[in-house]
């Protein structure tokens, strides 16, 4: 079982193959709590106008079913929520969910970017993804819903427009502060195309006056390339690219 008590432990697959979805209440925010919460946020804001207090979920817990099946209980909140990891004695705060994406190339190396300084995680690596949304109307939080999710996110940050039926769902990991990411795995693709799509794509933001949110990709292929990348990485990177590396082994 994946508990909050989680927090501060390391990143790890969870070697999930079916995944349940249900949504619960959002906790009870104490006065304090609140209070600290919009302070810190107003701050954040005033520091990165380019965030934006829009729609996302979170995690409010996952437990297993049987050896290889997670049920992950989500919540509907706002990005102000995440400014409660800010407060020291908030207790209501719940940790990310989120879909990444593993891109490979034809000869096997893997995608990952740099999170642009526009972003609230500027300098890190980690591979193309980003928090969850709410589904639209009565519409479910189902794994179709996340395989559009994951194609979007891609598409927004590295140009590759990818159908989501083409994603395969790949893994389950858990972040080391307890947030759960769904893993998909694309078609591979020619470096050359990928690198084009990208320097397209953040043409097309710089043009508009944007940042994207990844300034900059490499492609490896293992996990001894890790620490050439200058900078923070993602603390689910390393297993999921160590697992991707074994894999990739195995089918060679």
């Amino acid at each position: 079982m994946i508990e909050e008590s989680a927090r501060g432990s390391r990143a790890e697959l969870l070697d999930v193959h079916r995944l349940r979805l249900v949504e619960t209440a959002a906790p009870r925010l104490t006065p304090e709590e609140r209070f600290a919460m919009n302070r810190v946020w107003d701050a954040k804001v005033r520091a990165n106008p380019s965030f934006f207090d829009g729609p996302v979920l979170v995690c409010a817990g996952a437990r297993r079913e049987g050896p290889d099946e997670l049920t992950v209980s989500w919540v509907r909140t706002t990005y102000r929520h995440f400014a409660l990891r800010r407060v020291p004695f908030a207790t209501s705060w719940l940790p990310s969910f989120f879909v990444s994406v593993l891109q490979p190339t034809d000869d096997g190396r893997l995608l990952v970017g740099r999170m642009s300084n526009s972003t609230a995680a500027p300098g890190r690596w980690q591979l193309p993804g980003g928090s969850l949304e709410p589904p639209e109307g009565d519409a479910p939080l189902d794994l179709a819903a996340l395989h559009r999710h994951a194609a979007r996110e891609l598409i927004e940050e590295t140009g590759i427009d990818t159908r989501p039926d083409d994603l395969t769902f790949w893994n389950v990991t858990r972040a080391g502060n307890g947030g759960i990411g769904v893993l998909f795995r694309a078609p591979a693709l020619p470096e050359a195309r990928l690198r084009e799509r990208f320097e397209a794509m953040a043409a097309a933001e710089r043009a508009q006056g944007r940042e994207p949110e990844l300034d900059d990709i490499v492609l490896i292929h293992s996990t001894s390339q890790l620490p050439l990348l200058a900078g923070p990485h993602a603390d689910y990177l390393e297993p999921i690219v160590s697992r991707y590396e074994a894999t990739a082994a195995e089918r060679t």
